[in-house]
């Protein structure tokens, strides 16, 4: 097979579009008007917002994507999902508006190796240099993330993937909701908890317990599943976080508003990317930490890459 280079910056959890596809319709051409809906708020968690401790400068991090240093942030109230978006979610909107992701109009997205079958395999022609556990297999997208011969049928309550951030804009344009800023997201993910690790304190498994779903083995080529997944699990799994949140850590990616900077977010046009994945291991990367953050361009989508939508109070 050969070799797809990544022409961006990217960590093992992200595969980002080379500059040499061309760009796709506009979202505001390819979603309808949306028709008069319930209360979009319905069901979100309302938070006061305020003022807290952003960032960190725990030895685990990485200084490199502009974690630290640790610093105070006020955020507004604010509404915000307890869950990331999941695929019954998602197919309601694409009943409703007829919209096709990018994944669709690009013809593929990016699979992790692991779960493409040996049938499927055999048509994979390209892999990402850098990262060669993400190939690119055409027909892949949200309704068939590991490529043509799969589906979301047993996963409707799971998160939908193979959502770009233009795709993921799309969806809380349609809903009357809108992607979580940055700031936002970390403050409803520590979930009133103040400089700890992760969600639920600073050790990974209290007690044993697992309390996230990660890689579990050596990576990328043994993954044990003693969290109990190896790819994705449900968008309601694990113990919800203080403010109601569930999988703040692991699981998916999640979308926010920002552009990225390592120092700010305000330049580039990369977009952050918050909460790590399935794949997050600590051996190579630790980024379920609810500091860390990462990005992708916009128009890029792999099989851990999902959102929740937030709302403004």
């Amino acid at each position: 097979m050969d070799d797809a280079d990544q022409s961006r910056r990217s960590c093992c959890c992200a595969a980002t579009r080379g500059s040499e596809v061309s760009a796709v319709t506009p979202i505001e051409e390819v979603v309808r008007a949306a028709p008069p809906r319930n209360d979009p708020k319905s069901g979100m968690i309302y938070l006061p917002g305020g003022t807290f401790l952003m960032g960190t400068d725990d030895k685990e991090g990485f200084p490199a994507d502009g974690e630290g240093p640790v610093r105070n942030v006020t955020v507004s109230p604010f509404y915000i999902d307890p869950c990331t978006v999941t695929n019954a979610e998602f197919e309601a909107f694409v009943a409703d508006t007829g919209y096709r992701t990018e994944a669709e109009r690009f013809g593929w997205s990016y699979v992790f190796h692991l779960f493409v079958s040996a049938a499927t395999s055999k048509k994979v022609s390209r892999i990402v240099r850098h990262t060669p556990w993400w190939w690119v297999v055409e027909g892949a997208c949200w309704k068939r993330p590991e490529g043509p011969d799969s589906s979301i049928e047993d996963r409707m309550d799971h998160p939908v993937v193979h959502v770009s951030w233009n795709d993921a804009t799309a969806y809380c344009q349609w809903s009357g909701k809108r992607l979580p800023a940055e700031a936002e997201w970390e403050y409803a993910a520590r979930g009133g908890l103040v400089q700890k690790r992760y969600p639920w304190g600073d050790i990974l498994k209290p007690d044993g317990r697992h309390m996230c779903n990660i890689w579990q083995g050596k990576f990328p080529d043994k993954n044990n599943a003693g969290d109990g997944y190896a790819g994705t699990a449900p968008a309601r799994s694990f113990e919800p976080n203080g403010y109601g949140l569930y999988n703040v850590s692991g699981n998916v990616w999640e979308w926010c508003s920002d552009r990225f900077s390592p120092r700010s977010a305000s330049a580039g046009e990369a977009r952050v990317m918050r909460g790590g994945s399935y794949l997050c291991h600590k051996s190579y990367c630790n980024r379920y930490r609810v500091a860390a953050r990462t990005a992708n361009t916009p128009d890029s989508s792999t099989g851990n890459m999902g959102f929740r939508c937030a709302a403004d109070a």
